[in-house]
């Protein structure tokens, strides 16, 4: 079976750095897995890796689509699976990277995703009901109709609940009963990064203070001035969101700056709610450790024995 090395964790705790230490030292190539990273223009809110990493290591799926583009994680399955073949037949080692729990447990586990188109009339429909009676009362529709997937939905995640209701509307089969799991034929080792609570948050400050010098929120104007709205979903991430409030003199820069940190502090605790530190199937190293070493090793070990590390077909990650 052909390996793949996946590199897991919470946002700003280090897996691009790793990931491109491990790709030279090892032959390989780098699959993006952050959600946002596929949209054009969005560099510095998407702590995109710098042009010269990419130049010095070939990445894929990063600048896909642009940001006002339907994006499906079927599509992301099929580009993702294109991209390791690609990498297997130059005899190099494809190396998944990212945060978006989604992306990678789908790819890695084989989901079989319904391939149900967007409906835009009933999106617009329920996107109105949100906001008319709530977010709580969409989710408990979905509750309703499919419990199970219910389960596995943040209820604040008003795109993933409406697309639930969305492929039920569709097929009047319930979304959980449509995803199957097929593993797929590779030997797979994951490596992920973790830290202490107060040392992520520094680090994820520091990483917003950083981002607000490089230039967010010139960033943040030239979309706008390209035409993407603050409605998108790519424009209602973390960081664009708070900078647009700003823009539209809704909070204070100090204030957009604030909320940028605690919403990535909050979203880093929810990622760990699909990579758990009790997987076993995760080898968590700790970044204050020697951690690059640790990570060179077991990825030597892995390629000199061949071990096939079991995706199982259940899992119990939510999001």
């Amino acid at each position: 079976m052909k390996p793949l090395i996946a590199i897991v964790g919470p946002t700003a705790v280090g897996k691009s750095k790793l990931a491109l230490a491990l790709a030279r030292k090892f032959n390989g190539e780098i699959i993006n897995a952050d959600s946002r990273q596929i949209y054009r223009y969005m560099d510095i809110g998407t702590a995109k890796p710098s042009l010269e990493d990419r130049n010095l290591i070939p990445h894929h799926l990063i600048d896909i689509v642009n940001p006002d583009e339907q994006f499906s994680l079927a599509l992301y399955q099929k580009l993702a699976s294109e991209a390791v073949n690609l990498i297997w037949q130059r005899d190099k080692i494809p190396f998944l990277v990212g945060g978006t729990g989604l992306y990678i447990w789908a790819f890695l586990e084989g989901w079989s995703v319904p391939e149900v188109p967007p409906d835009p009339e009933f999106r617009r429909r329920k996107e109105a009901e949100a906001r008319s009676k709530g977010k709580e009362a969409l989710f408990k529709e979905l509750e309703k109709v499919d419990p199970e997937q219910a389960k596995k939905i943040d209820p604040r995640n008003v795109r993933r609940v409406i697309r639930a209701l969305e492929v039920y509307q569709a097929t009047g089969i319930p979304f959980s009963q449509l995803q199957r799991r097929n593993p797929p034929p590779f030997s797979t080792l994951i490596i992920g990064l973790t830290t202490a609570r107060e040392e992520l948050y520094r680090r994820i400050d520091a990483r917003v203070e950083k981002m607000i010098e490089q230039g967010l929120i010139e960033e943040t104007k030239r979309l706008v001035e390209k035409g993407y709205g603050f409605e998108l979903p790519s424009m209602s991430g973390i960081g664009y969101k708070e900078i647009g409030l700003f823009l539209q003199g809704k909070l204070s820069l100090p204030e957009a700056i604030q909320r940028i940190k605690f919403e990535t502090h909050r979203f880093a605790r929810h990622q760990y709610a699909w990579f758990r530190l009790n997987d076993s199937r995760i080898h968590w190293l700790d970044v204050s450790s020697e951690f690059e070493n640790q990570a060179a090793e077991l990825v030597s070990q892995f390629l000199a024995r061949g071990v096939t590390h079991e995706i199982h077909k259940v899992s119990s990650y939510r999001q």
